[in-house]
């Protein structure tokens, strides 16, 4: 029996562990996160109710005397636990989940903050459109302010991907050549990851984000300083800058401030120092985790359309490495 107990409380542990952290729908940091949560616990007890009623009908068929168990009483135990119940539970919970709809799908307010989110094999190009006018664009990373109604527009440029921040709301699926749209409101800061939630080929597992919650004020100076071109500092990064134009890196990456460097074909790297992490949630965003990307592409994230630059000696990648983190 202590065994036994043993194992049911370190599976309970293992169950509850997965109820926190950055990914996690059962720890909300948004409104609708919190709905969704809510109708969950509230599943979760009606499942609870069900499979009571079911099991203690079983025991009692089981252990009670046949000479003691009239047909009619069988009949409105089965009825009644088998059939009355479950109905009504489900029911319940069915009016409960439909009620949440209109909000968890209602527009966000006009003058709200606006962010385009596109889904590409396999990262994500994010464009910022403020109140006050405008265009902001980044990649593989989204902040946004705490309190304030966000409206994502969601588009795919290649195959069906899937918006989701479990901590913050729901998942929208991005269908190419369709507009999807998913309003979300965070309610305390902290940094989340999402994920593409719907399989989209060989690197669909590599393809996250963070997402950084800020405070208002804070939030408006970060969006500000996006607005600027790039200013990288040091002898290394200038020498990196030729490196990574010499290597036709540009003919991919838009980096504003650094004349020739306006590809589209890549993430926007402008100000990609700033960011959590390299390759759409791969890698570290720091020295080692951004050569480790230039050098062996292909091999972090099998499939992806950049080339590897392992060819080159380690002098230029780091060079190139430098260049990259100091974009801030």
């Amino acid at each position: 029996m202590r065994t036994v107990g043993r194992c049911f409380f370190c599976a309970c542990a293992a169950l509850l562990a997965g109820c926190d952290g950055r990914q996690s729908a059962l720890d909300p940091a948004g409104v609708g996160a919190e709905r969704i949560a809510g109708l969950f616990w509230w599943m979760t007890g009606g499942a609870a109710v069900v499979w009571i009623a079911v099991a203690a009908l079983t025991v009692h068929a089981v252990r009670a005397l046949p000479e003691t168990f009239p047909e009619r009483r069988a009949r409105l135990l089965i009825i009644g636990g088998g059939a009355l119940v479950p109905t009504v539970v489900l029911a319940a919970l069915l009016v409960y989940g439909l009620a949440m709809l209109p909000d968890l799908l209602a527009r966000a307010p006009v003058g709200s903050l606006k962010i385009a989110v596109t889904g590409e094999q396999w990262w994500w190009r994010v464009m910022y459109r403020p109140p006050s006018g405008g265009r902001v664009e980044s990649a593989n990373e989204i902040r946004l302010p705490v309190g304030e109604p966000v409206e994502f527009e969601l588009e795919s440029t290649d195959v069906i991907h899937s918006f989701w921040i479990p901590p913050l709301g729901g998942k929208v699926d991005m269908i190419p050549g369709r507009r999807t749209r998913l309003v979300l409101q965070p309610t305390r800061t902290g940094t989340f990851r999402g994920v593409c939630a719907e399989y989209c080929g060989a690197s669909h597992a590599l393809m996250a984000f963070d997402v950084v919650v800020m405070e208002k004020a804070e939030f408006a100076r970060w969006l500000d300083l996006q607005r600027r071109p790039a200013a990288p500092a040091g002898a290394e990064a200038a020498i990196g800058r030729r490196h990574f134009m010499a290597n036709g890196c540009s003919a991919c990456h838009t980096v504003r401030g650094a004349a020739g460097a306006d590809g589209v074909i890549g993430p926007d790297l402008t100000h990609v120092g700033g960011r959590l992490s390299v390759g759409a949630g791969t890698l570290a965003n720091d020295l080692a985790g951004v050569t480790a990307w230039l050098e062996r592409t292909d091999r972090v994230k099998p499939g992806v359309g950049m080339p590897h630059f392992g060819m080159l000696p380690p002098g230029e990648l780091r060079a190139m490495a430098a260049w990259l983190g100091s974009l801030k």
